[in-house]
């Protein structure tokens, strides 16, 4: 019975042992140092990445901002602006008589508007007179429809400038504020055209209204000489000045 015992006691401390050595071997050893850097180096490497995410979202905005820059405005109003100075010049090339012609205006003042002489018959004269009253005539009228012209431009101008403020002010990018402006120049330009027109419209009929003053003038003159001439009587007749 003691030697039972004592071998039922010896198999039961080399079970233990059998049991008790691999768990032993699979104990596993903290290192709080190694830890420290192991989450030091996953921060660093978390760290760069979101510095990645940073750099590409912003290099994606500048890529937004560059096509905005880019972008043309959608408004035009080169056509409205066209259209309202092709009327203009429709109106000064429709002048009557005397228009904007150097060489007709040179062969005006040489004929009809010349210093009258005494080699000029009576008719001449009265048809002179004619000729010159009809120029100043027509050169109103025709500033008058330059003025009525601009006039009817106005409610153009109005609504264009109304759209490019309003493009201006919405405009995306660089290049939309550019052409924006670039239109409002236009626009002014165009205001500027017809305000040329109706002072060179108003020029003109003013200028040929001085000329029939002083062409009447001289003319009077020469008239008075031949009725003071002696030896050449006075002798009425019917005649017909205007139309």
């Amino acid at each position: 019975m003691s030697r039972l015992s004592s071998l039922f006691t010896a198999g039961t401390i080399a079970l233990t042992l059998s049991v008790t050595a691999p768990a032993r071997a699979q104990w596993i050893v903290f290192d709080p140092n190694n830890y420290v850097q192991n989450v030091l180096t996953a921060a660093r490497e978390l760290q760069q990445i979101n510095n990645q995410i940073t750099s590409l979202q912003n290099e994606a905005q500048m890529l937004i901002n560059q096509a905005k820059n880019l972008a043309n405005l959608p408004y035009s109003s080169l056509q409205q602006l066209q259209a309202s100075i092709q009327r203009t010049q429709q109106l000064l090339a429709q002048a009557q008589r005397i228009a904007y012609d150097v060489q007709q205006i040179d062969r005006a003042f040489s004929t009809s508007y010349a210093p009258a002489t005494g080699g000029q018959s009576s008719q001449v004269l009265i048809t002179n007179a004619q000729a010159r009253w009809q120029n100043s005539y027509a050169a109103t009228q025709d500033a008058l429809r330059v003025q009525a012209g601009i006039v009817g431009n106005l409610d153009t101008n109005r609504v264009q400038t109304s759209a490019l403020v309003t493009s201006s002010q919405g405009a995306g990018g660089a290049l939309q504020a550019t052409q924006a402006g670039n239109q409002i120049l236009a626009l002014n330009a165009q205001q500027l055209a017809d305000l040329t027109a109706v002072v060179t419209a108003q020029g003109r009929a003013q200028s040929l209204e001085a000329a029939q003053r002083a062409a009447a003038q001289d003319q009077g003159r020469e008239q008075l000489r031949r009725f003071l001439t002696s030896g050449q009587s006075y002798q009425p007749s019917n005649v017909q000045m205007f139309h």
